[in-house]
């Protein structure tokens, strides 16, 4: 359901150096998603926060101070009333959730000055939403807190103890308003988390370009984009051809040619070359908004966790009426029930754990880590094994130079072939262009003059150098384009290849003269990461290859990895997963993204990297946003903090409350100072699970320094 737009101009009301508070008709409107609202108007560049007041139809941007970011908020608030808004469930304002609180201070202070019937008739009316709450859910829900509440806030009106009586009620009311707002506080820094990330893309209008935020394209309008810059829709390529870097989406490091009807992807980045692409989905339906969707969704799922501190917290009700039912036979004392009945121990469980998990969850996002929902959380903090798909993983994706093989020793040196390669791939900016220029200047090669470049987009390029035509780029491009043949190479191009290197061929117009390979590189924290990992309790460490045996076997031996399964096929991975949990390890995968997605499905806890795919992110459970994999100590560091906050609460929970039921049962507390403790402990424990973790208390295992460099292994996709 989408509620309908009406119109309305913004109106500025009250201006600061850094805060614009606006008025605007639409804001009026109970049925729209005002959470989703706020995002949107939060992603406004140089936007800090936004906070909307329905019942004054207000919203107060704070913001940077700029001049060009108050314009970008009109312009967004002018766009608002055409603006299709998701419907939501209308909450209650502000101002509706004070008046019974404010309600029960205006009795309090008015009660001594009352007669004894109006004082009578006056706390009934005050106290009446309570007790009504405590019929419905006693009908509806059966035995729980409410009805408790009610109970006790009852029978001290009933006593004529009519200043218990509203004091209590306002000091529920209070509790209760300082929950819905620390929820509603923890919903809110998430919500910024997923907020969309606006762009700019230029598209075809009347003829002309002009350049627009990219969730303004429309589908089906044609999209023009070049060097350097994001692809803001899913879409055809209707022209052109460019090399794409599609690293956030597939994990592969190797820009892809796309050319005319091929589909590209919302997030990708044009390297090389122009596109003209048609938008097919836009706004909310490219494949990066339907990730943010689902992570979204994610947050909702409760966790085993979760679900037993509900059932604690109901059981509890029980044990509370039990008490209540005990002390009153013993004594007869109406008021010790009323303070029994008050004790409550379901807000903090119920309310606490989920307010923690998600402040774990916002703390790991703050550190670049997506942690998707409570049993994320609860899965990563048990794991005891780790399984590390190696590409990706326990090495790079960015490529460097292993060999450089020449094919004709009496015309060419290596020296020779590298400097010229190197001084023609400087006009490039692909991955391997880069490794190859990094590898000439690292052996101080000199630059060689050559004549003017010509490119073939994703295939080579060909350039004079000395009387020569050197001809640079894939096999194809040299024997199908040019008819330079390498089929007297094929033992050499084999042996390369089987060690997963990607090669580059090098030709003139008559012959092969060589050929460079290029890997991938071992991390220089690997080891250091490994040993974090086995000092936050995992105890088993294993690494899946395509590697040959023997090489697999001499990399674990250096991370000090357990076990090693090499020479694997993609469709294995999954296999072994299952094999391990079989043993009863709990069992988490960290893989690149390529070919991941069953692995990470078949896993306790699927961690993809940064690079992963859209397959690999929505189905993994841990996605680091940046390419290091240090990052996984930080995720599981979160991790266990997080369920160590949930455990302390839970015990701080049930030992204060019952401290405070005891004092309540002997007569030592009335029900005003019960309220006031059982309340308070609430409140304290809710703030607490909201303020969530400081790194500062509880470092990370620190990664020792790399005595060197990055040691270079082959890469075989696994």
């Amino acid at each position: 359901m989408i509620a309908r737009p009406t119109r309305g101009d913004p109106r500025l009301v009250h201006r600061t150096p850094t805060r614009l508070r606006f008025q605007l008709a639409r804001l009026g409107d109970p049925r729209i998603d005002f959470a989703w609202l706020e995002a949107w108007l939060e992603s406004v560049p140089g936007v800090e926060a936004v906070r909307i007041n329905r019942h004054a139809r207000c919203v107060v941007f704070d913001y940077d101070g700029a001049a060009g970011t108050r314009r970008a908020v009109r312009d967004r608030l002018r766009a608002l009333p055409s603006l299709r808004i998701p419907a939501g469930e209308a909450e209650p304002t502000e101002p509706a959730e004070l008046a019974p609180m404010i309600a029960s201070l205006v009795v309090l202070v008015l009660l001594p000055f009352l007669s004894p019937p109006l004082r009578r008739l006056v706390t009934l009316v005050n106290i009446s939403k309570t007790l009504l709450r405590g019929v419905d859910t006693f009908i509806h829900r059966g035995l729980k807190i409410e009805v408790l509440d009610a109970v006790a806030i009852g029978l001290s009106a009933g006593r004529g103890e009519h200043f218990t009586a509203n004091a209590t009620d306002f000091l529920m009311e209070l509790g209760g308003y300082l929950e819905k707002r620390t929820e509603r506080q923890s919903d809110r820094m998430l919500r910024r988390l997923l907020r969309p990330e606006p762009g700019l893309a230029w598209v075809e209008r009347g003829g002309v370009l002009v350049q627009i935020p990219d969730d303004q394209i429309r589908t089906g309008e044609r999209v023009e984009v070049g060097p350097g810059e994001k692809i803001g829709v899913d879409g055809l390529v209707l022209d052109g051809t460019a090399l794409v870097n599609q690293s956030s989406i597939t994990g592969e490091p190797v820009p892809v040619r796309k050319e005319l009807m091929d589909r590209v992807i919302a997030g990708t980045v044009i390297e090389d070359g122009r596109l003209r692409i048609e938008a097919r989905h836009v706004g909310d339906e490219t494949t990066t908004a339907r990730i943010a969707r689902f992570i979204d969704a994610s947050l909702d799922k409760p966790s085993d966790t979760q679900r037993m501190a509900e059932r604690l917290a109901d059981r509890r009700v029980y044990i509370t009426l039990g008490t209540g039912a005990l002390v009153y036979g013993l004594t007869g004392d109406g008021r010790r029930l009323s303070s029994v009945f008050l004790v409550d121990y379901s807000c903090a469980l119920k309310l606490g754990t989920p307010l923690a998990f998600r402040s774990g969850i916002y703390h790991a996002a703050r550190s670049g880590i997506l942690l998707k929902g409570g049993e994320a959380i609860e899965h990563l903090a048990e794991i005891d094994t780790v399984v590390f798909d190696k590409t990706g993983t326990l090495t790079r994706s960015d490529l460097e130079v292993s060999d450089v093989v020449v094919l004709n020793t009496e015309r060419w040196s290596r020296t020779r072939l590298l400097a010229v390669t190197a001084s023609i791939e400087e006009h490039a900016s692909h991955p391997i262009a880069e490794a190859i220029v990094r590898k000439a200047r690292e052996e101080k090669l000199n630059h060689i003059d050559h004549g003017e470049v010509d490119y073939l987009v994703a295939h080579g390029m060909t350039c004079p150098v000395n009387g020569d035509r050197l001809l640079i780029g894939s096999r194809h491009f040299l024997e199908e384009h040019h008819g330079v043949r390498f089929d007297g190479f094929e033992a050499a191009i084999a042996a390369l290849q089987e060690e997963g290197k990607t090669l580059l061929y090098v030709g003139t117009e008559q012959e092969a003269i060589g050929l460079i390979a290029l890997r991938d590189t071992l991390r220089e924290d690997a080891a250091a990461v490994l040993a974090g990992l086995r000092r936050l309790g995992v105890k088993h460490l294993v690494m899946l290859t395509g590697d040959h045996r023997r090489r697999a076997d001499a990399l674990a031996r250096e991370l000090g990895i357990d076990e090693v399964f090499a020479e694997q096929v993609p469709e294995d991975k999954a296999r072994v997963l299952e094999q391990l949990r079989a043993e009863g390890r709990r069992v988490a995968f960290v893989g690149d993204g390529v070919n991941d997605g069953p692995a990470l499905a078949a896993a306790d806890v699927g961690i993809a990297m940064s690079r992963g795919t859209e397959l690999a992110r929505a189905t993994a459970d841990v996605v680091l946003l940046e390419d290091r994999l240090d990052m996984l100590l930080d995720a599981v560091d979160i991790a266990q903090r997080t369920m160590g906050m949930v455990a302390t609460n839970y015990r701080a929970a049930i030992g204060i409350n019952t401290g405070v039921m005891i004092g309540a049962a002997l007569g030592w507390l009335s029900p005003v100072a019960t309220a006031v403790l059982h309340n308070g402990t609430t409140v304290g424990l809710l703030v607490r699970a909201l303020r969530g973790l400081d790194a500062r208390e509880h470092p990370v295992p620190a990664l020792s320094k790399p005595a060197s460099g990055a040691r270079a292994v082959p890469s075989q996709r696994s």
